[in-house]
This record gives structure tokens, C-alpha cells and sequence, in this order.
């Protein structure tokens, strides 16, 4: 056991020496960071970790931002305010780490601080590839003193989790209602101490949908108490409501709730003065001239007081096909006790979605923040933006001194392509046009063929470039899986070959509308690109993705291994 233990850290300082250093830097700031630590001897990951994107930034620098905040797919947004904090959180489905934590000080401004859901149950279930299915809309908010999440299975039904700070830890989810087809819960603890749960209904399981219904929960909102009531059906004028969230306000009930499909539809709010109704209904927000197609489905949020000034603000999403569904941030004011979200130009009430305007009254200038992209693999974690197309094992990947070391893992029986591969690691996409480049030397398993790294664009057609392993050789790659979520197969064209244990720059540019180009680099430099163009695609109710993977086709008691040395995202 000495002698393995004293092998890996030799071998992580040898490729820590030989491998890590000779890091081209892409902007002044991650620069500066380089130098200053190459004299203290400390780690540059916390200078790159929270480096401002390259690529999108929506706080314009002037007293206004633009939309979308968030220009990544953190689909179905809900959020709270904290004191002075604003605590955000969306659907991940099958991704892993899942309910993705954000927060913010003006609503702009937004950093990935964790993940409430490190595993998703059942374990076993979701320990291979679900897509699709998983997290739902989720509700957060905070009372007495901690922080609630309620998020739906449609396949299992209503979880709860709770944490007295919002970055972790969380408790393990305990299940507020099992059955199939309960999705979008949100919470509400009503004056009199009684807690109730809304939630909508999705017909591929339950066999019903555009209806909402309350329901009652103990105390500790940890169990739904009876069956429920019917509130509001929206067959006839708001077809596929759904996402309902719960609020009080002067008196009256709301249930702030979207219609008429994620890509086309509006927003609306019932509103009762007796918790079961009945509802008026009013639609409050449309696309009308905007240009922002559905927008809906999200978060009202009061800010904190300014010299007894507050303000009212909703954060919702846009479809944006292989982009995802990124997220948008409009003035909200009420009017005879209705609010009017956007703003209303022709006095209808129902309000347009901005695209530019003044930021949130907050009565202090906070910093420019963004969620992370790149990954200089410096740190012992790997950076919040990564997530597994399901639960992790600790085989996978290990960050070490100054890289990531991906082991290839034997991919399963019945996967037809990378679509059913569990060990694929993916983030965002973080904006329309970027442009992707990691360094990586591939040590394959010498008594192994066919094991594969590489850089991938994922949906439901994907491609990439990686190297595959073969007798004395190692070739490059570039294949595209048309119809991957249909179980189509790979087609493939042999780029190069090298030795193996070559240094290579692989590299993706993602252009608008989601074209992209796949090349590579012996020196980082010059690089030579396929020529082809891929059209990125969604995945099962997400937006496209881009990562890293590393597998075999044979289970033995050693594999080869991908040691990358950095992940970048820039313009």
C-alpha cells in the first residue's frame, strides 16, 4: 500500500511538472493570478474560480442590465430574498449534482454557490442514465430560520430538503407524497400556522394535466395531510398550466402560474381571499412586441428596503432551444392589487418582457459575478459548473496536483452510444457564441483497444472529437451520433494519429444558432479544424451541453486514463 500510495503522488508530481505548467492564459486578470501565485506557492484556482465570464455579462456597468440574467439553462427559476441575499434555485432532472444553488445581492449579479442534491433517489434508479426524468420545478424559501426546497419526481413524487445556510449541507430529501405525475410544488405557511402545498399535475404520469390543486401538510411541512382541492382548471383558456406558486399578499391569495407551453405561452395569477378559492384569473405577463418568446414560470421577489423604498421584481425563463432555458429578469409593480409584470405600454395590464433596464434599488454597488465555465483543475473539487449525466462513483474522475485524471469506466450493456453513458461530464451552455479548448494527454491501458476521451457537444444528436486507443497507436476522432436519443450509432472519421501520451489542445466553437466546429492542436496554437459544421440540439427538456468522457468496452481490473490539465471557455 506505501509503495501504490507513493507511486500516485510521484506520478501527480510528475505530471504536475512535465504537463501542468505550460498553461497559455487567455485574459489579464487569470494572468496576473498566475504570476502572483507562482511566487507564493498557493493554488491560482481562486483567482480563476471567480474570474467574470468572457462571454456573457448582463450588468451593463451603467445603472442597468440587460436579459437574460443568467444566459445558461437553469430552466423553471424560484427564488427568495434573505435579509439582503437572494437565494436562487432551478430544474437539473438527471444531472448530478442536482437543485443547483445561486445567489445574488441586486438580482443581476448571480454565483454558483452548491448544489442541494449531491444524489438523487432512489439511488440505485438513478445511477444510470434518466433523461428527462429526475428534478422538476422546484420551490425555495426560507422560514424560521432555514431554508426549504420542496422539489417533484414525476416518477416518484413531492421531496422536501432543508438547511440553516443555503450553500449546504442539506438534509437528505424526505418524501412529502409519493405517486406519480405530482410536479411543481411550492410551499405557503399561512397566518394561522396551517401550512399548505400547491402543486400542478403532469399528464404523461397521472394521466391529467392544466389543473392545479392544494393540499394541506403537517406542521413541519414534511407530509401532505389529505387529498386536496381542485383550485383552478385550465383546459379551456390556459392549456398546460402548470408551475404554480404560492403567495399572500393584503389579504388575498395568489398562485402565480404559467400557460400555454414553455416555448409559446404567458403567465398568469389567480387570486382569492379564501385559500381554496374561488380564483379570479388574469394574465399579467405575454411576449406582445418583446421578441421573448413564453415568458413564464418563475419568482416574485420584493427587495430589501432602501429608505423605506422596496421594489417588486420576477425572474422567470425564455426557451431557447439548444441554448436552454435561460433566464430573465423584469420590473414588477401592482396595480388595484393585480401585479403587471414587464412593463405596460398600452395600459392593458398585461405587461411586455424587457430587454434592457434599470437595475434593482439596492442602495449599494455590488461587483460583476457570474456563474463559473472554465476549470483550471487546481483544486481538490471539481468546479460547481460540472455535472454527470447520473450518480457519480468515485472512479470516474479525480482531480489531483493541478489537473483532472478521468479513468475510463466500462460503459454499460445496453448503452448504444455516449446518449446512455452515465460517466459523461457536462456543463451549460453559458451563452450563443463561444469557443471551447482543453489540453488534455490520454494514457491508455496497454493491454486495452478502444477506449475513448474526448470533448463532446451533447443532446439528443450529439458529436465530438477524442482519442481512441488501439495497438501501438492512437487515433483521433471526429464523429457525430444523429438521433443519439434513438439509439443510432456513431459515425465516425479518423482525423490523426499519435503516439500515445501526446500532448493535444482539443477545441469546439459554438456559433449562433448553435453551430459548431470541432478542432485540434499539438501546440495550443494552430489549430486545425474539421470543416463541418454540427447543429447542437436539446436535450430531454434541457438545453445542450458540452463536456468531457472518458470509457472502454471491457471491464478489467485496471483502465487507462485522461489527465486534463484545463478547461476554458472564451470568446
Amino acid at each position: 500500500m506505501k509503495v501504490n500510495k507513493y507511486y500516485w503522488v510521484a506520478g501527480a508530481l510528475l505530471a504536475t511538472s512535465a504537463f501542468a505548467q505550460n498553461k497559455p492564459v487567455s485574459n489579464p486578470q487569470t494572468r496576473a493570478a498566475h504570476i502572483t501565485n507562482s511566487k507564493t506557492g498557493n493554488s491560482p484556482k481562486s483567482a480563476v474560480g471567480t474570474s467574470v465570464s468572457e462571454i456573457w455579462i448582463a450588468d451593463l456597468g451603467d445603472g442597468r442590465y440587460k436579459n437574460p440574467v443568467l444566459h445558461a439553462d437553469y430552466s423553471d427559476p424560484d427564488a427568495c430574498r434573505v435579509g439582503e441575499d437572494y437565494y436562487m434555485t432551478a430544474s437539473s432532472f438527471d444531472a448530478i449534482p442536482g437543485l443547483p444553488i445561486l445567489h445574488s445581492r441586486d438580482l443581476v449579479n448571480w454565483t454558483l454557490i452548491g448544489h442541494a442534491l449531491p444524489r438523487q433517489v432512489p439511488i440505485e434508479h438513478f445511477e444510470q442514465t434518466q433523461h428527462g426524468n429526475g428534478v422538476w420545478a422546484p420551490a425555495i424559501r426560507f422560514h424560521k430560520g432555514e431554508f426549504y426546497i420542496y422539489y417533484p419526481d414525476p416518477d416518484f413524487g413531492i421531496y422536501v430538503m432543508k438547511a440553516k445556510n443555503a450553500a449546504g449541507p442539506w438534509s437528505e430529501p424526505v418524501l412529502v407524497e409519493g405517486g406519480k405525475g405530482l410536479i411543481d410544488p411550492c410551499p405557503l405557511w399561512d397566518d394561522d400556522g396551517q401550512v399548505y402545498l400547491v402543486h400542478g399535475w403532469a399528464g404523461s404520469r397521472a394521466g391529467i394535466k392544466s389543473v392545479i390543486t392544494v393540499k394541506k401538510m403537517n406542521a413541519e411541512g414534511t407530509k401532505v395531510t389529505d387529498a386536496g382541492v381542485l383550485v383552478y382548471d385550465g383546459h379551456k383558456i390556459d392549456p398546460t398550466v402548470e408551475g404554480p406558486k404560492f403567495y399572500k399578499r393584503n389579504g388575498y391569495y395568489y398562485i402565480f402560474a404559467p400557460a400555454g407551453g414553455v416555448a409559446t405561452g404567458w403567465q398568469i395569477v389567480l387570486r382569492s381571499k379564501n385559500v381554496y378559492g374561488p380564483y379570479e384569473r388574469k394574465v399579467v405577463m405575454a411576449e406582445g412586441k418583446s421578441g421573448i418568446n413564453g415568458p413564464h414560470q418563475g419568482a416574485w421577489v420584493t427587495t430589501s428596503p432602501v429608505n423605506g423604498k422596496s421594489e417588486d421584481w420576477f425572474l422567470h425563463f425564455q426557451d431557447k432551444d439548444e441554448y436552454g432555458r435561460v433566464v430573465h429578469l423584469q420590473p414588477m409593480k401592482w396595480v388595484n392589487d393585480w401585479p403587471v409584470i414587464g412593463t405596460d405600454p398600452d395600459g392593458d395590464g398585461i405587461g411586455d418582457p424587457v430587454l434592457t433596464y434599470t437595475k434593482p434599488l439596492t442602495g449599494k454597488k455590488y461587483p460583476i459575478a457570474t456563474p463559473p465555465e472554465s476549470d483550471e483543475f487546481s483544486n481538490p473539487a471539481l468546479g460547481k459548473q460540472w455535472q454527470w449525466q447520473a450518480n457519480p462513483k468515485g472512479t470516474w474522475a479525480m482531480p489531483a496536483a493541478g489537473f483532472l485524471r478521468m479513468y475510463s469506466y466500462k460503459t454499460p450493456e445496453n448503452a448504444r452510444n455516449l446518449w446512455d453513458v452515465p460517466n459523461v461530464l457536462l456543463q451549460k451552455f453559458p451563452a450563443e457564441e463561444f469557443t471551447v479548448t482543453t489540453k488534455l494527454r490520454f494514457t491508455p491501458n496497454a493491454n486495452l483497444t478502444n477506449e475513448k476521451t474526448g470533448l463532446i457537444i451533447m443532446g439528443q444528436s450529439y458529436a465530438g472529437i477524442y482519442l481512441r486507443s488501439g495497438k501501438n497507436k492512437t487515433e483521433l476522432v471526429y464523429a457525430v451520433c444523429q438521433k443519439a436519443s434513438d439509439g443510432k450509432p456513431e459515425a465516425e472519421r479518423v482525423l490523426a494519429e499519435f503516439k500515445p501520451r501526446t500532448d493535444l489542445h482539443l477545441r469546439v466553437k459554438v456559433m449562433k444558432d448553435g453551430k459548431c466546429e470541432f478542432g485540434f492542436s499539438e501546440d495550443g496554437t494552430n489549430f486545425k479544424m474539421t470543416g463541418e459544421a454540427f447543429q447542437a440540439e436539446v436535450g430531454r427538456w434541457i438545453g445542450a451541453k458540452v463536456g468531457l468522457f472518458c470509457t472502454r468496452e471491457t471491464q478489467t481490473n485496471d483502465s487507462g486514463y485522461a489527465d486534463y490539465d484545463w478547461f476554458r471557455i472564451t470568446k
